[in-house]
Order: structure tokens, then sequence, then C-alpha cells
């Protein structure tokens, strides 16, 4: 029974290494296109860069930091119950914050060409 789950687990590590080993295309990862109608109503797609870690990830980033700053006060006040509270009201507040008072806009901007 023992070899049988050593083995079964070395077969498990296997299959995920194979998963992560895979290769995966270039062109995917580094192609960002916007897509915007021009002048005359037709649409076009234009490369852009990609966007900074902060803008791709800004509702995860802000969530944590509310989070640990919650429970870092919340510790700091009420010890280890304290903590679990502090980081319970700094995740509701920081949600608060990312998804109704400063959600994700889209800025377009109107380029005229005279």
């Amino acid at each position: 029974m023992r070899k049988f789950l050593i083995v079964f687990m070395m077969m498990f590590m296997l299959a995920g290494m194979v998963i992560i080993a895979t290769p995966v295309e270039t062109q995917a990862q580094s192609t960002y296109l916007r897509k915007y109608k021009d002048r005359y109503g037709r649409t076009r797609y234009v490369r852009v860069r990609k966007p900074s870690y902060y803008r791709r990830h800004r509702n995860r980033i802000n969530m944590a930091v509310g989070t640990g700053g919650g429970a870092l006060i919340g510790g700091l006040l009420g010890g280890r119950k304290g903590a679990l509270i502090g980081a319970g009201a700094g995740l509701g507040s920081s949600a608060l914050y990312t998804y109704k008072l400063n959600p994700k806009t889209r800025r377009y901007v109107k380029v005229r060409r005279y």
C-alpha cells in the first residue's frame, strides 16, 4: 500500500509538471489591441503597450491592501480576534472603495484631425 501511494504521488507530480512545461504561443502573449472607430466609421485595431501590473490587477491589489491594513490595525488594538475583525472590516471598506466609489472606467479620447 505504501509503495502504491508513493508511485501515485510521483505520477501526480509528473502530470502537474507536464501542464506547467507545455509551450505557449508567444503571439497570444505579446499583442494587445484596442478597438476604435475612425472618423469614417470604420473599425480599426491599433496595437498598444501592455498595461501596467497595477492597471491589470487593480481590484485584487486594492482588496489585498485594505485587508492587510485592517488586519494590522485590528491586531494592534485587539490581538488575534481583533485582527480577524479588522481584516473583515478592511476587506469590506476596500471592496466599497474599489467597486462603488472608484470603479474602473474606460477613458475614451476623441481625436480630431483638421
